[in-house]
């Protein structure tokens, strides 16, 4: 991973401002976990090599559930508080040795690709950047229910995150700071005399501390919905794709191993399943094809699962506020026989979506030993996706 940029997610706290039940980083946010949205949105920026989150031993099952669906490295435990929790997110990266590093707090679920742009560019002149956003109000100084003094804001901002360092830089000043408890990873760069560039941050980026940020953070995602809740936008994607036969003694679909006489040739596992319906996904988003995002010239996919592709573009689905509603799949081949690993073909695509599978359907056809298909020569499949977006303007 050495010169390329990862993140971290601190989801280790308790939450206990936000009220009982759940960790608030568990607390649904438009029908999925606070946690979620703050991985989705990093996981899919193009930019962003890694994501890894730094969770409460207590925590590994609510965690996978968030997770779901999503390509993250695996969780690591926190500390005893947000800074301990912190460096052992670092920690956990030093082999790994990225250039630089984002860290973010779960309780933010709402961050915009172009506050990770603006801190990334803002990493080329300095050690560190951090979001931010000029105070507005009048401040005053109190002592008890008195006013003291007016505070002059010239100059205040309220800081967010993700805030952005170059990785050894931040992770030294970590562990020199170890035990101080200072409340955000900018005062522990201020400690070591690392220069902290300010970029512009965003309304969107609010912390979320009480059930009345909850409702704002949800007014973000679906506007309009203190008046009446709206029913979105559906979308419907189709994708369309084809492998020929080769040498081999199994074929991938669906993300499965169907032992068989030849294989399917391509620049990645030949998932022609898995093509097919990454392709309608991306289509339902208007965002590209499966080639614009991973392109076959690139070497880093030859030989790659395509369980992957589809995990990104369910990530895509998640950043933008969606949720993927129905997922068809049609196989097109004389042979193998289909019909009995449907089961799990369906279950396969269920888990890499973070789906429940009544929502997946997996079929199979022949043309009648018309065409390529019919001559053995090869596989083709069929997919449409249906999805949910926020409401547009």
């Amino acid at each position: 991973m050495s010169g390329k940029t990862a993140a971290i997610v601190v989801a280790a706290g308790r939450g206990s401002r936000f009220g009982g039940g759940p960790p608030k980083q568990y607390t649904p946010l438009a029908g999925r976990p606070i946690l979620t949205h703050a991985l989705a949105r990093l996981a899919a920026h193009p930019r962003i090599g890694a994501v890894r989150a730094v969770i409460h031993p207590e925590d590994e099952t609510a965690y996978a559930e968030a997770a779901a669906g999503l390509d993250l490295m695996p969780p690591v435990h926190g500390g005893a508080d947000r800074q301990e929790s912190v460096r052992h997110g670092l920690e956990s990266l030093h082999e790994e040795n990225p250039s630089n590093i984002l860290i973010h707090d779960a309780a933010r679920p709402l961050l915009e690709a172009d506050v990770v742009e603006r801190l990334l560019s803002a990493l080329e002149q300095a050690p560190g950047a951090l979001p931010v956003l000029p105070v507005a109000d009048t401040l005053k100084r109190g002592a008890g229910a008195r006013v003291v003094e007016t505070v002059p804001r010239t100059d205040l901002y309220r800081a967010q995150t993700p805030q952005a360092f170059h990785f050894q830089a931040i992770l030294a000043a970590h562990r020199a700071a170890a035990g101080r408890q200072l409340t955000d990873d900018a005062a522990v760069a201020e400690a070591a005399g690392l220069p902290v560039a300010l970029v512009e941050g965003s309304p969107k980026l609010l912390k979320i501390t009480t059930a009345a940020d909850l409702s704002e953070a949800e007014s973000w995602l679906r506007p309009g919905l203190s008046a009446q809740p709206p029913a979105g936008e559906v979308r419907v994607g189709q994708g369309f794709d084809v492998h020929r036969f080769g040498p081999g003694e199994a074929v991938i679909l669906c993300g499965l191993r169907i032992p068989h006489s030849q294989a399917l040739v391509g620049h990645s596992d030949a998932d022609v399943a898995l093509h097919a319906l990454t392709d309608a996904i991306l289509g339902a988003l208007a965002d590209g094809d499966i080639g614009s995002h991973f392109p076959p010239s690139d070497p880093t996919w030859r030989g790659a699962e395509s369980a992957r592709f589809l995990q990104h573009a369910g990530t895509l689905v998640t950043a933008r506020g969606g949720r993927l509603l129905h997922c068809d799949v049609t196989l097109i081949c004389e042979a193998p026989k289909i019909s009995p690993h449907r089961p799990a073909m369906r279950q396969r695509v269920a888990d890499i979506l973070g789906l429940a599978v009544e929502r997946i359907s997996v079929k199979a056809t022949t043309t009648e030993k018309l065409g390529f298909t019919g001559r053995g020569e090869g596989i083709a499949a069929q997919a449409t996706a249906t999805l949910e977006l926020p409401p547009g303007p």
